[in-house]
């Protein structure tokens, strides 16, 4: 069920993902609550006109208007027993009312909290409730009393509480007793077990070591803050939702994280390829998580440990091993376990002196990484030939750094072979520089030809060029002997953000601000494909090891991952190729039988309206033309007929088969026909006009009868001999 700000509810079928039906809410303003009851038959309403309506969801009516709460209705929910029809709501005023459905009255105000109540639970029995608030308490209720039997104070803003099932083995969260317990969920971001007849914290959810613990300073902007908690009892698993819209399934009895999917992505500043045969994806987005996506699922996990927003990424050789760096001035390289697919990560460095915008790993073994930055400096950083091992974060240390641009460091690639690096700038121009094993890094040539920025650099796998692109809007290609310009590519309307090489070094991918992903042929400098699929900025481009997919992201916070069909295209064409040939060869047999009823069948099926013609003129021929050509029902017929229509030497032809489909089609059906209408109002002036010049030759045609009539009746009386009388 939704509700909307147009003041109507929609009834969806989740499995067909369509609306099955809509209806007005009644509701003066906009709808802020709404709940089922244990038997999905009533649905009650909550608005922010202060009232409560009921609906009865098979029969489409509305049941109940409950009135007398202040404010907004922001919580509204059904008793458990649905024989007590009882509903309970909570508004402005913070207290809980309970609603009688029998009489439509509210029988009892529940006053605890000094806060909006967030969330309500029920004991198994339905005789104990359990309110939260973002008052940092939690209420335990005697519903037969309806009275407080005890505060807890949570010291956080809950937004969501669950009472533990009794008839389930808790004893891995310290749940020994039968007494009642409750989970928690709120500000703090964790899951905490409270035994409701002490007010004690029995268990607290464990963070992994590399998250922050959160201050009360910064719980109120705290991104692990949990705003939702829901019980799945059929499976036995508590549902949350973070701040930041990622929703965390965790199963119990041990509260261990089983699945997470993110539900909003915001702007996606890169994506790689990730696992054993590409099988996850690894996204940076406008936030200091990353995210790694298991493709065949959709499930997420979320890594934490950089403090500001990660920029970039790049991935080694194996796929297991990658890094990423951001704007908190740090490097950090992560480890996923071939078996678990769990992301930790491994090694950390932080040297330089501003965000670190650009990364590039080693291509033929993880011994080192690249880094560049908005502080003008290159850096290169060893990497522990144990990383991957199991134990605690290595500390990453510069081997290198140079002074490399005059403005900041956009892009850095390493060569297949590890010997060079290549840096792209804001200062319009790019480098190339060596790596030795000295640890050094030496200065070999500067690209130099963009009028703008270069955003990107990579290095061709097969041939010594480089290829970089630019705000300037072009990409180009420059060799690594002379770092002359080979060849310019221009096409995109805005600033190309990225550049692969595929098809085995001999076709580009670029992406730009345009939303475009444009496919290059290096030989022929064409533009062979354009790929429309986002709206905005595309900053993140990569390719599979097996160069059969690809996988963008782009700032309208969309990731798409495309399949190379060339091959399979090739094979449909192909195929189709020959299926054209049987056909026509088929049809060349048929028309030599003079077997023209199939023949006019198979030119209609190989869309050929010229052979289609030439059939027709000669069943025309015939005088059961009508009883042939009746069975023919086909829109490619009606779209012939337009284009004969138009030339007065097949026009008759034209009208004959336009004849038969009038005849033997009705109306309805011929309009269902795509594009019917355009059509036959195609059809009607070239009509009109032979009908006048078949009109105009049947009045020259009966002048000239009577021009021959008189001229008989002229010579007849010439040749009569003379009268006698």
């Amino acid at each position: 069920q939704k509700s909307s700000r147009a003041l109507l509810l929609k009834q969806w079928d989740w499995r067909q993902a369509n609306c099955t039906r809509s209806w007005r809410a009644i509701h003066t303003v906009p709808v802020a609550s709404m709940t089922f009851d244990s038997t999905s038959t009533l649905l009650a309403t909550g608005g922010c006109d202060g009232t409560i309506k009921l609906w009865d969801v098979v029969k489409h009516y509305c049941t109940h208007n409950l009135k007398g709460s202040s404010g907004v209705v922001h919580l509204v929910q059904f008793h458990p027993n649905t024989d007590l029809l009882q509903l309970f709501s909570s508004s402005l005023d913070c207290g809980i009312r309970i609603w009688d459905l029998r009489s439509s009255q509210c029988v009892c105000v529940l006053q605890s909290h000094y806060s909006a109540v967030t969330s309500l639970s029920f004991s198994p029995d339905g005789n104990a409730m359990v309110s939260s608030g973002r008052d940092k308490i939690c209420t335990v209720w005697d519903l037969k009393t309806r009275k407080a039997k005890r505060t807890v104070p949570v010291y956080e803003a809950v937004e969501g509480v669950v009472i533990l099932p009794g008839s389930t083995d808790l004893a891995e969260i310290r749940v020994k007793s039968k007494d009642l317990h409750f989970i928690t969920a709120g500000s703090k971001g964790v899951l905490r077990v409270w035994e409701a007849s002490t007010a004690r914290c029995v268990y607290t959810q464990t963070l992994p070591s590399t998250l922050p613990s959160a201050s009360e300073e910064d719980e109120n902007d705290n991104p692990r803050s949990l705003t939702y908690l829901f019980h799945l009892p059929a499976s036995a698993r508590l549902a949350t939702v973070t701040a930041e819209h990622n929703i965390l399934l965790y199963q119990l009895p041990a509260l261990t994280t089983q699945q997470q999917f993110v539900g909003y992505s915001d702007e996606v500043l890169d994506v790689k390829f990730l696992g054993k045969g590409d099988s996850h994806i690894v996204v940076a987005t406008n936030s200091c998580q990353l995210k790694v996506f298991e493709l065949l699922t959709n499930s997420c996990q979320i890594l934490y440990g950089h403090t500001d927003t990660v920029l970039t990424l790049d991935v080694f050789k194996k796929g297991s091993l990658f890094a990423s760096c951001a704007k908190d001035r740090s490097v950090r390289v992560w480890h996923m376990d071939s078996d678990s697919g769990q992301v930790r990560c491994v090694a950390q460095g932080s040297g330089h002196t501003n965000a670190v915008g650009s990364i590039s790993c080693s291509r033929m073994k993880a011994s080192f990484v690249a880094t560049g930055s908005q502080d003008c400096t290159v850096k290169v950083w060893d990497l522990p030939a144990d990383c991957s091992a199991e134990g605690g974060i290595h500390q990453l240390t510069a081997r290198a750094t140079e002074k490399a641009h005059d403005k900041d460091v956009n892009s850095v690639a390493v060569s297949p072979n590890d010997k060079l690096l290549a840096s792209g700038s804001q200062d319009r121009t790019a480098k190339l520089w060596s790596l030795t094993g000295e640890g050094t890094v030496s200065l070999l040539g500067v690209f130099r030809g963009h009028r703008r920025g270069v955003w990107a650099v990579c290095f061709s796998p097969v041939d010594q060029v480089l290829a970089t692109t630019s705000a300037d809007g072009t990409a180009k290609l420059w060799s690594l002997q002379d770092f002359s310009c080979l060849k310019t590519f221009e096409g995109h309307d805005a600033s190309v953000l990225k550049v692969i090489f595929v098809s085995r070094g001999t076709q580009l991918l670029t992406s730009g601000s345009d939303g475009l992903v444009k496919l290059w042929t290096i030989k022929t400098n064409e533009c062979v494909k354009t790929l429309d699929a986002h709206q905005d900025k595309v900053w993140g481009l990569h390719a599979s090891r097996k160069d059969d997919k690809m996988v963008t992201g782009s700032a309208d916070s969309n990731i798409t991952v495309w399949s190379d069909v060339t091959e399979i295209e090739l094979a449909e064409e192909q195929a189709k190729q020959e299926d054209q040939i049987l056909k026509q060869q088929e049809l060349s047999n048929l028309l030599h039988g003079k077997k023209y009823l199939k023949a006019l069948g198979l030119a209609i099926s190989l869309d050929q309206p010229h052979t289609v013609l030439t059939v027709i003129k000669v069943i025309q021929k015939f005088p059961y033309f009508f009883l042939l050509f009746s069975w023919i029902h086909s829109e490619s017929v009606l779209r012939y007929c337009v284009v004969w229509n138009t030339n007065a030497r097949n026009c008759l032809n034209a009208q004959a088969v336009l004849q038969v489909l009038l005849t033997h089609l009705p109306p309805e059906e011929l309009l269902q026909y795509q594009g019917a209408r355009s059509h036959l109002e195609g059809l009607i002036p070239y009509t009109e006009r032979h009908m006048q010049r078949i009109g105009r030759l049947l009045q020259a045609s009966m002048f000239l009868n009577y021009m021959w009539q008189k001229m008989r009746v002229s010579c007849a009386k010439a040749s009569a001999p003379p009268c006698r009388f």
